[in-house]
């Protein structure tokens, strides 16, 4: 029963053909690529990337951009490499399972619950506030929150997960359709901003491009709120500078989660060997060239210093700033359709990664039953339904913003260091897309994205081992016992010392 028992790639792709536990093939290039643009354009622009300029990076957030899609690219590239070789749901769950070993695929699967359900309770609480923000623009004094009983209720995200849970039961489809009509209008809104705010640019803005570093709010003893890097190395904690850049390099990969969930669909796929790479790789491209443009314009619009004077400092922040509060409530309105789209991916990355650690067996296994007609999870998409709606309409999730990131970049470590395993491990397997400069591209993948994480605060690294703490002993306590791959690798053993025992008894009557 050892920990590092593998899951072969046949027995996943048979498994994907299991009639009752299988899902249907019906997404192309196209609703990939919408789909990665859907969840990317909003989870990061419209709500941390004015977070990172004024508070981490200043002016410099654009380099911090750069330098998050520079390794989420080459971390994609190794996920298109599996992706094209296992098509099978579960993303760097399955992946890992197939190269790293059991307990390593159980670690990251429970990464990848906390990266989606954290962001897609985070994206439906603002999604909530921003809906209250727009009925203000009509003078509709409707707040954002509601008292139930002596709870405060985000009454919004509430209704946006329900909305987009019943979507994905009915069909993934159907769900990719309704994506791509917000989607093509968050681009519309997107290109409006960098039009029209620069006419506002002023470029004595952009100086320092970045600043100095400057002591945090709290002095040498707010040990918390600094990068753990900083920690272990004994550096005051500090905000702007190249420590700050490199936060704000941090908390801005939140916005390129959305192409490590267009792998949690690789199963739905059709001929996913060729269109996924397509589909991941046009996303990114069209995603990180809109975040450049818009990180120009923001900090070139005000001073980096207004931003960070606003707790809630947003697009919208910048515009008001300059007079044109107008444009501010177009882009409030666009900000709403934007963070739409992002909520109902997350469902679907959420609940896919669910389906592929319940067939395993490592989660019970009925909750992967798949509709017959419809071919979707339908239990497991309504339970993480209601757990994020839960965690949305009643905790406050400011303090989860950074949590996606770690779960992401842990992710991206893993799977960065299966590629090099798996070309050694199975040299004769057909891939479609080969990450180039192997293993160099891959190390340095991993090596970018465990630097990223060491840039997470010291509470972020706290809370994420408390995390993994409570998923060793699910795991312990049930998913081991009921391993699919561990049952029948017992089941072998088994036969193999009864038929042993067998042919001795044969030999000794002889």
């Amino acid at each position: 029963m050892s920990l590092r028992r593998t899951k072969s790639i046949e027995s996943s792709i048979a498994d994907s053909l299991e009639k009752g536990h299988n899902l249907k093939r019906t997404l192309g290039t196209w609703d990939l690529m919408i789909m990665g643009v859907a969840v990317a354009v909003g989870a990061g622009i419209f709500s941390v990337g004015a977070k990172a300029a004024g508070s981490y990076a200043g002016p410099s957030v654009t380099l911090g951009f750069i330098l998050a899609a520079f390794t989420c690219a080459l971390a994609i590239m190794c996920y298109a490499e599996f992706a094209s070789a296992v098509p099978v749901a579960g993303s760097a769950y399955t992946f890992t399972y197939a190269t790293l070993g059991e307990l390593l695929a159980w670690i990251i699967g429970w990464d990848l619950i906390l990266e989606m359900l954290t962001a897609a309770a985070v994206i439906a609480k603002y999604w909530g506030i921003y809906l209250s923000n727009v009925f203000a623009l009509w003078h509709w004094d409707i707040p954002a929150e509601i008292n139930v009983v002596g709870l405060k209720v985000s009454w919004g995200a509430f209704v946006i997960v329900a909305i987009f849970t019943t979507l994905l039961v009915l069909g993934t489809k159907l769900s990719a359709r309704v994506a791509s009509i917000f989607t093509l209008i968050k681009i519309a809104i997107v290109v409006f901003v960098i039009v029209v705010g620069a006419f506002f640019i002023n470029i004595k803005n952009y100086t320092p491009f970045i600043p100095e570093s400057v002591p945090t709010k709290g002095g040498d003893g707010d040990a918390w709120s600094q990068s753990l890097f900083s920690f272990m190395t004994g550096a005051a904690p500090a905000q702007y500078g190249i420590f700050g850049l490199l936060a704000g390099a941090s908390l801005v990969f939140f916005a390129f989660i959305g192409f490590d969930v267009i792998a949690t669909s690789a199963e739905e796929v059709k001929n996913p060997q060729k269109t996924l790479p397509r589909g991941i790789f046009a996303g990114l491209a069209i995603v990180t060239v809109l975040y450049i443009g818009v990180s120009l314009v923001l900090t070139g619009m005000v001073p980096y210093t207004v931003l960070a004077d606003d707790p809630n400092a947003s697009l919208a922040t910048a515009f008001v700033a300059v007079g044109a509060g107008w444009a501010a409530q177009v882009i409030s309105v666009g900000i709403l359709v934007g963070l739409t789209t992002v909520i109902m991916v997350l469902l679907l990355g959420l609940s896919r990664v669910l389906f592929a650690m319940s067939r395993d067996g490592l989660l019970p296994r009925s909750l992967s039953k798949t509709s017959a007609k419809r071919g979707t999870p339908v239990r497991i998409q309504i339970i993480t339904g209601l757990a994020v709606a839960l965690i949305a309409g009643l905790t406050d999730v400011g303090v989860l913003e950074e949590m996606i990131n770690i779960g992401t970049l842990s992710a991206f470590v893993l799977v960065s260091i299966a590629v090099v395993v798996l070309r050694k491990k199975r040299p004769d397997l057909k891939r479609a897309f080969k990450v180039p400069f192997s293993p160099f591209l891959p190390i340095l993948s991993a090596v970018l994205c465990f630097w990223l994480m060491m840039n997470l605060t010291t509470l972020t690294w706290v809370r994420f081992a408390v995390w993994l703490v409570i998923g060793l002993v699910v795991y312990f306590a049930y998913g081991r016992r009921h391993s699919v791959v561990g049952i029948e690798a017992k089941r072998i053993f088994d036969d193999t010392i009864r038929d042993e025992a067998i042919a001795e008894e044969d030999s000794l009557r002889k």
